[in-house]
């Protein structure tokens, strides 16, 4: 019998109730109700997402390729496997897995310009007269590094020369350590990499090749700047800030209300008063936290 891992109060009542209609028709895998509820309850508990029923085909078609893997006959089988003695790694597995990573170069392209032509100037203003002036970037749930690496180009030609004097440093975070494997290497498939102007890509890219396919590499002026960590943002958080502005775009979706408004006040301990958050275009901060005031489409001011 599968024992679900205890989980919060809080927890979501469709995590601890998924109708078995969800789960109809022939599959290679015997998958129930109850192997989903153990499985988004191990993911609600690791990195607070919670999965809603209709999740459960995503949860069977991703794991099904795992269990091919390890050539286990069931989900009965994979269930006790992630609750045995030594389940740390794969339960990595698991959350690599279960965690959605869409991105592109320039992604919402407007959140970059005003990056360009309201915060930089901004943070050029504070540190008028300092010998060595300084400047934060966060990209929280940087997926494969498109976004930090944007951020970066957008920082260069924004800046110029200046920044040569200047410590200036972007940190990029994610759950999920084979995109963050992947943000480190900075290579891109090419039609991953259509979203970058021609002229930028031309500065600060290479051609090269991945799985013998054309590709591009970030350039070392970028990824100098780029230090890419792996982070549970439920988890303890060891930089110490602050930060001028932190993207964190379409990751708040998959957490919970308690999950969120704990992620954002984190957020704003963070960032230096009147710093930035940047969120993904179905977000909001509405109803979740009183300590930003709008200052754009998706952007917020930390008061």
């Amino acid at each position: 019998m599968i024992e679900r891992p205890p989980a919060p109060s809080t927890e979501p009542a469709t995590l601890r109730r998924t109708p078995a209609a969800v789960f109809g028709g022939a599959r290679e895998f015997h998958f129930e109700p109850q192997h989903f509820d153990l499985i988004a309850g191990l993911l609600y508990q690791l990195a607070g997402i919670a999965l809603a029923p209709h999740k459960a085909e995503m949860v069977y078609a991703r794991l099904a390729r795992r269990l091919r893997e390890l050539r286990l006959p069931d989900f009965d089988a994979y269930c006790a496997l992630l609750q045995s003695d030594g389940a740390a790694e794969e339960i990595g597995f698991l959350v690599n897995a279960l965690t959605t990573n869409l991105t592109s170069f320039y992604r919402e392209s407007h959140h970059f310009d005003f990056l360009a032509s309201n915060v930089l100037p901004e943070v050029r203003d504070l540190n008028a007269g300092r010998s060595k002036p300084r400047l934060r970037l966060w990209s929280a749930g940087c997926s494969s590094g498109p976004e930090p690496y944007s951020m970066a180009m957008v920082l260069v030609s924004a800046m110029g020369p200046e920044l040569r004097r200047w410590d200036a440093r972007i940190l990029a975070t994610d759950i999920d350590t084979h995109m963050v494997d992947t943000a480190r290497r900075g290579i891109y498939p090419l039609p991953g990499a259509t979203g970058i102007p021609a002229p930028i890509r031309q500065r600060f890219t290479t051609d090269t090749r991945l799985d013998g396919e054309p590709a591009v590499a970030m350039g070392e002026e970028l990824k100098r700047l780029v230090t890419v960590k792996p982070l549970n943002l439920l988890e303890h958080w060891p930089m110490s800030g602050p930060f001028d502005a932190i993207f964190c775009r379409n990751v708040l979706i998959y957490f919970d209300r308690r999950g969120r408004m704990q992620v954002i006040e984190n957020f704003a301990r963070m960032l230096r008063h009147g710093g930035y958050l940047f969120l993904g275009h179905s977000e909001s901060l509405y109803g979740v936290s009183n300590l930003f005031r709008q200052a754009g489409p998706t952007i917020y001011r930390r008061d």
